[in-house]
């Protein structure tokens, strides 16, 4: 073997440590040293003392004051895109990334952006009623003295529109809510919806009202979700003031992120660009958020039957569906130009496999001052940044190559991510290795969802990362969180936590890793901490502000330290390891558990249009109904064929085969460098092989048949989708037509697996 490998060797071999996996494990003279440097990545020529002394020195950069500072600052004015502080936190970053020692510049997209000019609701009758759409300061908050450069209250890329009709409460505004109205014999077409937020991505409600005839929709926040039901309200408390409004992006995401005018290329200034009426992700209605002060006046004025109970909120009044007799007047007029995004995009070029690229993320627009959403998150990220420049600074250098990218124009629907994935994709299907994504941090447990081929990754850098509240590990302090809750909840642990192994979740939309993941087949994680924060309250308001976060969020920002220690840690372990850092029985055990409920999905549907059928057929639901309240009975539903789901079940028991074997090989590899090097330009690629080349039906810019949004989720993930939302949707020809498609594009996966195996054997 070439010398520099000799010498690693030696070096392992005099710290009494064996090379596997990548991880290093010790032998039984080192017992008690294994707890403290379990999970520490193969980095070459180094030995194991000098790396545990690299993340020391790593981890003592971490100062919880920079990130304070650095928080206050970015938040101190609102940052929405094309607003003249979103490009002075850009110029901010770039130049803390040059201190410290980046090559970084900031890359422009021009992308279309509608911003207000004239909003307004209006109740014309029973009584008249102007909705103020502001949001005014409170008691001790010092950020709140800028509200006046903030936009007034609206949602991104709902139509123009100047409208008056009759309201409509539809609840949530989710499939199963228009079920009910049906059944309630109540229609929205040419009516105004009004739906509160919660239960599902909020972009659905005003396509669902406009699939079902609405001419315009309402979306309020119902203080039974964030507001006095939850908590006392800011400033006192935490939630969401009475007058505090939730904006948001209503994209049809489920379609494609992005700009909505240049569909699959970056959009460049000399980009070519849809018109308007071309793009299939802007709603043909007009959208408005609203307060809940003032939706109460609104709702108050509806009548016709009560609701079911669960369509009650936390206002004072009894919640009727209408339609009318409230009249409402509803105006939307924008600016549809161009605006601008910056993405700063920092480099550290690699310096034995510079063409193997780590991407770490994190935006930096917000609706108003944005200091948990995103801002939290952001100046983590600036943390590692610049603990890595000092690093550099003391003679280290990466193998691979890092970039990191501080995203603009997340928020309206990952546009500055997607624009950049979409420019440079070739580039990055041939070099990237790993996407690493994180966004809003609070006080908390760890939360990690991704590939799961690196659930395995996940759990031995939270193995090795303290728990700034209790001195255990983030690891020790997740599973007994999900131990307790198993046991409060009379549920019972997954096999995995009892083995030690928390599991990862899956991915489906809403921040920067989508273009990565979904539309490019790139090995992801996204990473942060939460669930002991109370931010919720004020997401997407201007009271998401710097005084609400030190009081609510993360006070002394030790979680903000722990997530840069964490992300940090998966940087520095991925671009020295010797092995890329996957394992694949992970994924195969996960996929296997996707296809188990996918045919349960299918036998539950067939039963139950079975049953419904004999119920119908049996005026079974009449009879049942109160004479005095009508109702119709459920619409008949189609009865499952049987699908055809042994090709499927044998390409996972090939993954199970191949992931083992390789897993296997992985961890009795010799040190042949050649062979490694062939055999991490397998694993770079790897996740390509999720890719259906055609896509999803009706969306084919999502290409990953493992995940994706769901068309009717939004945000939330749909695991093999292509034959999950076929069988959902009642499509059972293109249930069985993406049983197959998935079942060959996980045998391409197995055959590359196969290949790397063979090259370690």
């Amino acid at each position: 073997m070439p010398a520099k490998n000799r010498r690693y060797r030696n070096l392992m071999q005099a710290a009494g440590v064996t090379l596997a996996v990548g991880i290093l494990s010790i032998s039984s003279a080192h017992s008690d040293e294994a707890a403290k440097i379990a999970a520490i990545f193969g980095f070459g020529e180094t030995s194991v003392a000098a790396q545990r002394e690299i993340e020391k020195k790593f981890d003592a950069a971490i100062d919880p004051a920079d990130l304070r500072a650095w928080l206050q600052n970015m938040s101190s004015a609102p940052n929405h895109v094309g607003s003249p502080h979103d490009k002075a936190n850009a110029e901010f970053v770039l130049k803390r990334f040059k201190a410290w020692g980046w090559d970084a510049h900031i890359e422009t997209f021009d992308v279309l952006y509608p911003t207000p000019r004239e909003v307004a609701v209006e109740m014309l009758s029973p009584k008249p009623y102007k909705a103020k759409l502001r949001e005014t300061p409170v008691p001790g908050d010092t950020s709140l003295g800028k509200l006046a450069e903030q936009l007034p209250p609206y949602t991104v890329y709902g139509a123009d529109g100047d409208v008056t009709a009759d309201l409509v409460y539809v609840n949530f505004g989710m499939p199963d809510d228009y079920k009910v109205l049906e059944r309630a014999g109540i229609s929205v077409q040419g009516k105004i919806v009004i739906a509160r937020y919660g239960q599902g991505w909020r972009g659905l409600k005003p396509k669902l009202a406009q699939q079902h005839g609405a001419i315009g929709c309402i979306i309020y926040s119902d203080p039974s979700g964030d507001g006095y039901a939850d908590d006392d309200v800011y400033p006192v408390g935490s939630a969401r003031p009475s007058q505090s409004v939730q904006r948001g992006s209503v994209q049809d995401i489920p379609v494609r992120p992005g700009d909505p005018l240049t569909p699959n290329v970056g959009a460049t200034k000399d980009a070519k660009r849809l018109s308007r009426d071309k793009a299939e992700t802007l709603l043909k209605i007009p959208v408005l958020p609203l307060s809940y002060e003032d939706a109460l006046p609104l709702l108050q004025a509806l009548d016709g039957p009560v609701t079911p109970s669960g369509w009650h909120g936390a206002l004072p009044i009894t919640y009727h569906y209408g339609p009318g007799p409230a009249k409402v007047h509803l105006t939307v007029k924008s600016d549809w130009s161009l605006k601008p995004v910056y993405n700063v995009i920092a480099t550290l070029r690699g310096a034995e496999f510079p063409d193997q690229w780590i991407v770490r993320g994190n935006h930096r627009d917000g609706w108003v001052f944005g200091a948990s959403d995103p801002l939290s998150g952001h100046v983590a990220m600036m943390a590692e940044a610049q603990a890595i420049g000092r690093l550099v600074a003391g003679g280290w250098r990466p193998k691979r190559t890092l970039i990191y990218a501080s995203w603009d124009g997340e928020e309206p629907g990952m546009l500055g991510s997607t624009e950049w994935a979409e420019a440079h994709a070739d580039e990055l299907t041939r070099k990237a290795v790993l996407y690493l994504n994180s966004d809003s941090n609070g006080r908390g447990f760890l939360q990690a969802a991704g590939s799961h081929s690196l659930q395995h990754f996940v759990n031995d850098i939270a193995k090795d990362v303290t728990d700034p509240q209790t001195g255990v590990t983030v690891h020790e302090r997740l599973r007994a969180k999900l131990e307790a809750g198993a046991f409060e909840n009379g549920g019972s642990v997954p096999d995995s936590v009892a083995k030690g192994e928390m599991p990862i979740g899956a991915l489906g939309t809403g921040s920067d890793f989508t273009p990565f993941l979904q539309h490019l087949g790139i090995a992801t994680l996204n990473l942060e901490y939460g669930g002991e924060d109370a931010s919720g309250g004020v997401y997407h308001s201007a009271y998401d502000s710097f005084d609400h976060y030190v009081r609510f969020g993360d006070p002394t920002f030790a979680y903000g330290a722990a997530m840069a220690r964490t992300l940090g840690r998966a940087v520095l372990r991925v671009s020295q390891a010797d092995v890329l850092p996957h394992r694949f029985a992970d994924l195969a055990d996960t996929v296997s558990r996707y296809a188990d409920e996918v045919q349960h999905l299918a036998d539950e549907q067939r039963t139950r249009a079975q049953r419904l059928d004999k119920l119908l057929s049996g005026g079974t639901f009449k009879l049942a109904a109160d004479p005095t309240k009508p109702r119709l009975p459920p619409a008949a539903e189609a009865v499952a064929p049987h699908l055809e789901f042994a090709v499927l079940d044998n390409a996972i028991e090939r993954l199970k085969k191949s992931a083992g074997a390789f897993d296997e090989a992985v961890a009795k590899r010799g040190s042949g460098t050649d062979r490694l090097i062939q055999v991490n330009a397998v694993l770079a690629t790897i996740d390509r092989a999720q890719l259906e080349p055609g896509g999803l039906p009706g969306r084919p810019w999502y290409k990953s048949l493992i995940y994706a949004p769901g068309v009717l989720t939004g945000y939330g993930v749909k695991t093999l989708p292509g034959i999950r939302e076929a069988i959902e949707d009642h499509r059972w020809d293109e249930a069985n037509r993406y049983i197959v498609a998935t079942a060959k594009v996980l045998d391409g996966y197995s055959a590359k697996l196969d290949g790397a195996a063979a090259l370690l054997k």
